[in-house]
């Protein structure tokens, strides 16, 4: 049973990019041309829409209460899965919330504003699908090339080497190898596993 909210003025903001060299300030100032104040705006910095662990938007539907608006400039902000979008969208609604995307509030009972709706999410996770694929073509093409060649070990040959010797006397565990070259117990068992594999 949807609640029937008692409309209210306030309205709740949410921006998100999804690295950490993008810049929230363009979302911020469409957000407050579009009557949010500059307090009730809550970010997520580097993260991508389909991760739903994202603190800010958890802090954004937290805040708004029945008769509120929350307010995203565009929906691929708020969600990259038609899934996720739904979701969203059904549980504002379900507590009496709505949902403005820009200047245009979503309304879930209007058969054009759901098909809408669902055109926008289906390009927000195309286009998220898109980049996905891009970016793996890119690492392929790169790797081809020699341009990427995984993480540099943490050691170097010749700390990898006395530190499997120093295993091997027998006087030193795992933890007090860690300890001594500064890196994690997992470093010193894939350091051992390569030097292993060179013997």
């Amino acid at each position: 049973m949807r609640y029937t909210p008692v409309m209210t003025n306030l309205r709740v903001g949410y921006a998100r990019c999804s690295t950490d060299a993008q810049d929230l300030a363009a979302q911020r100032a469409v957000l407050e041309i579009l009557g949010v104040a500059s307090d009730r705006i809550y970010t997520d910095h580097g993260l991508t829409g389909r991760n739903r662990d994202r603190p800010g938007l958890a802090q954004a539907l937290a805040a708004v209460r029945a008769g509120d608006t929350l307010v995203v400039p565009k929906l691929d902000r708020l969600a990259r899965s038609v899934p996720d979008a739904r979701d969203i969208a059904d549980r504002l609604a379900e507590r009496g919330v709505r949902l403005a995307l820009g200047s245009t509030v979503y309304d879930p009972d209007d058969p054009m504003g759901r098909m809408f709706f669902n055109v926008l999410a289906t390009f927000a996770e195309f286009e998220a699908d898109l980049i996905r694929l891009r970016t793996r073509e890119g690492m392929a093409v790169a790797r081809a090339k020699g341009k990427l060649r995984g993480k540099k070990p943490k050691l170097s040959d010749r700390q990898a080497a006395e530190l499997a010797r120093m295993y091997g006397t027998g006087e030193y565990s795992v933890s007090d190898l860690a300890e001594l070259f500064s890196v994690s117990r997992p470093t010193v068992y894939r350091t051992l596993a390569r030097q292993d594999a060179k013997l």
